[in-house]
């Protein structure tokens, strides 16, 4: 989660892009809770490959160490100072790389109800998609295993597009051809990168399946981070959980579900959803709101809102419909 996130500007300026909250719940936090469902067993570690200290400061630190706490594992920071790909980023939390484990980036969210298999020497997550030509999918033999990595081709190759989360039996052989990528600078786009580290397994028989998840939601852009938070909604309403806190103050207000509303949120004069996350000490007043995301402690004011992210602090007074504003900003 070394990156900057910078298609996700403005939101990205404040905010490292995988502690944005989606459906009231950072993208990280989100990430890891799923994945640690999928594995169904105790975690004893999470390695975290940040930034720059400057912009992934102490309080990043903080929240990701008490993610990590609350699923009973100890948290490991690790830095990548300069970005040289996921391989590299990979080898930057080089002391943690031994036994099983699994490597994901942390822009996107999944759902996925399968039996992990942990026999395989590795795990390649992937999701079925319309259009492959526009990703990197796997190549099955007969035997539905792994023989390729094909990064967005011109001929169909399979339908199986790999979505960034892996598991290792022994992360160790990764680490050592990763190593050897290094060392022999092994380079493609500019950068190295983790397929060349599978492809050198792959070489010396290593056998590599596919694990499929059910729903893959990206967090690239705010378009499709707006409809990310719509359809993560959906899914934690059929979940049965608690989406609008208690001490939510209504007056004269309309809330059409899902919706999630955070802490000491006032609404007043306003209808608000479907598909809206607000987070807490925000207050909307005279408002129509549908699809869209709007962080903590902002005030939004005579707004028609669809389509439509707003970051932290922001106060926002206007007849707008689709906008995109990063924290502390001010429309009047």
């Amino acid at each position: 989660m070394a990156g900057r996130g910078s298609r996700l500007r403005p939101h990205t300026l404040t905010v490292p892009k995988p502690l944005i909250p989606v459906a009231g719940k950072p993208i990280v936090h989100r990430l890891v809770s799923d994945i640690a469902k999928v594995l169904g067993e105790p975690i004893e570690e999470i390695a975290f490959i940040l930034g720059d200290p400057a912009f992934f400061g102490e309080d990043v630190v903080q929240s990701l160490e008490k993610l990590a706490q609350g699923l009973g594992a100890k948290a490991s920071i690790y830095r990548q100072l300069d970005p040289k790909g996921t391989g590299h980023a990979i080898m930057c939390a080089e002391p943690s790389l031994s036994g099983p484990a699994v490597i994901a980036y942390a822009d996107t969210l999944i759902r996925a109800d399968f039996n992990l298999d942990k026999e395989a020497d590795s795990v390649i997550w992937t999701k079925k998609v319309d259009n492959p030509e526009a990703f990197g999918v796997v190549n099955l033999n007969e035997q539905n295993q792994i023989v390729e990595l094909v990064e967005k081709p011109t001929e169909f190759v399979s339908d199986q597009a790999v979505i960034g989360i892996y598991y290792f039996k022994d992360v160790g052989v990764l680490r050592d051809e990763l190593q050897f990528v290094l060392e022999n600078n092994i380079i493609n786009g500019g950068e190295y990168q983790i397929n060349d580290g599978i492809k050198r397994m792959m070489t010396k028989g290593k056998i590599f399946v596919t694990g499929s998840v059910d729903e893959w939601m990206d967090c690239g852009n705010k378009n499709v981070t707006v409809e990310t938070n719509q359809r993560m909604l959906d899914f934690l309403e059929k979940d049965g959980e608690q989406l609008l806190a208690d001490s939510v103050q209504k007056t004269n207000a309309n809330i059409v579900p899902p919706c999630f509303i955070g802490e000491n949120v006032v609404i007043k004069d306003s209808t608000v959803g479907p598909y809206v996350s607000i987070g807490a000490n925000t207050v909307v007043e005279n408002a129509t709101v549908k699809n869209s995301l709007i962080q903590s402690n902002s005030v939004i004011k005579n707004a028609n809102l669809d389509n439509a992210m707003i970051g932290s602090y922001v106060y926002y007074d206007g007849n707008f419909e689709t906008v995109s504003i990063g924290d502390y900003s001010v429309l009047e």
